[in-house]
């Protein structure tokens, strides 16, 4: 499986209100980070979790995030990041 994207690359977490099991966190959707490093390809835990066999594949990326992005009151300093794996399909270029 090839990636879309590489590291460096800014994205753009997609704003989506999915029920169920996702293991992308609401306070990162609709934000802007830049892939760290890709994880690889995985079956989809979105479909895994109810039974599916979590096919095709998804693609993993570590994404990295300035926490002043993530909250405006951030109080720390502004060099300060969080990294977190997200799935290609919750990801759209910024």
């Amino acid at each position: 499986m090839e990636s879309r994207y590489k590291p460096g690359d800014k994205v753009r977490i997609l704003q989506r209100n999915q029920p169920g099991h996702v293991r992308t966190p609401i306070y990162v959707r609709g934000k802007t980070g830049v892939i760290e490093r890709i994880v690889g390809s995985f079956p989809n835990p979105e479909t895994l979790a109810y039974g599916h066999s979590g096919l095709p594949y998804k693609m993993l990326y570590r994404v990295n995030f300035k926490q002043g992005e993530l909250w405006p009151d951030y109080e720390g300093a502004p060099e300060d990041t969080l990294e977190i794996e997200i799935y290609e399909h919750w990801m759209a270029p910024a």
